[in-house]
């Protein structure tokens, strides 16, 4: 039998390589060994199939935010993503409020102040927290250029970017930018992208994981607004899980680099961003399970 090393394997299933390792690992691959330190794939075997990973019926993880947002509920999901989704967001994009920081303004409206802190941190944490109250609210509503807009007016909405005649808060760029120092589409291409990108997405029967990402990815590929890209993709990435009935995730701090160069290189090879968000679905997944929420 003629066997296949992890790198050709990824190369033709179309994934990453820790996705076939993890395959082997979970002994996923029939006839795959290991050998020393390298797993063997044999030649003719399939990729396994992705196990579903899809909330139960009953009491939803949407069902439950909208219940503690609607009462006020301390120290549960919905207090625990406020925090979290704001301030690994932020903190990816510059933020330098620390999480202690995040949670104070959350909880108390106020601030422990040390060092010298930008006031458009303090307001876009803020504004932050309305954009998840407002994904949670539109939740199950269709994906719009109306909605995206809206997220970024809120969390845009009386920073310094926002008193800047050339920058546009709530609507689509004027000026051409970049995102890791790749060209992103022209101001005068963007209507249309976002437009036919929208219209794709909604005409899809069903939308998968796999779908919601590779949405985000060609989100932040049009860069539609001159500021706020990266929150707002995550914010709807979020949102399109809970209309979905998917298990969301948070893109930590922690993992922003690995996050970066799946965006990067999506048209190259999509498993790198895939395996990024399926992580950090695993780990959100460990957090459902402590708030005894069905996953």
């Amino acid at each position: 039998m003629a066997f296949l090393t992890v790198a050709e394997t990824a190369r033709r299933w179309g994934v990453s390589e820790r996705t076939v390792r993890g395959y082997c690992s979970d002994a996923r691959i029939p006839g795959a060994e290991l050998i020393g330190k390298t797993w063997v794939i044999p030649e003719d075997a399939e990729r396994p199939a992705r196990k579903p990973r899809t909330p139960a019926k009953g009491r939803t993880l949407l069902d439950t935010l909208r219940e503690e947002k609607t009462s006020g509920t301390s120290g549960g999901i919905y207090h625990h993503i406020q925090i979290e989704l704001t301030y690994n967001s932020n903190h990816i994009e510059g933020s330098r409020l620390t999480h202690e920081q995040t949670r104070l303004i959350f909880e108390t409206n106020t601030i422990g102040i040390a060092d010298t802190i930008r006031v458009d941190d303090i307001l876009e944490t803020a504004s932050h927290f309305r954009c998840v109250d407002m994904i949670i609210d539109n939740a199950n509503r269709h994906l719009t250029e109306r909605l995206i807009k809206g997220l970024h007016a809120q969390l845009k909405q009386g920073t310094t970017d926002s008193r800047k005649d050339w920058f546009a808060v709530g609507d689509y760029k004027r000026l051409p930018n970049e995102v890791g120092g790749r060209r992103t589409a022209a101001p005068e291409e963007v209507a249309q992208r976002m437009a036919e990108l929208i219209a794709r997405y909604e005409a899809l029967s069903r939308r998968t994981f796999e779908d919601v990402v590779a949405f985000h990815a060609e989100f932040e590929a049009i860069h539609p607004f001159q500021d706020g890209n990266g929150r707002v993709g995550r914010l709807i990435m979020f949102k399109e899980c809970l209309r979905n009935g998917i298990v969301p995730f948070i893109i930590t701090d922690e993992v922003k680099l690995l996050y970066y160069r799946g965006l990067a290189q999506w048209n190259q090879e999509r498993g790198y961003l895939l395996d990024t968000c399926r992580t950090a679905q695993d780990a959100f997944a460990e957090v459902l399970r402590y708030f005894r929420i069905d996953s």
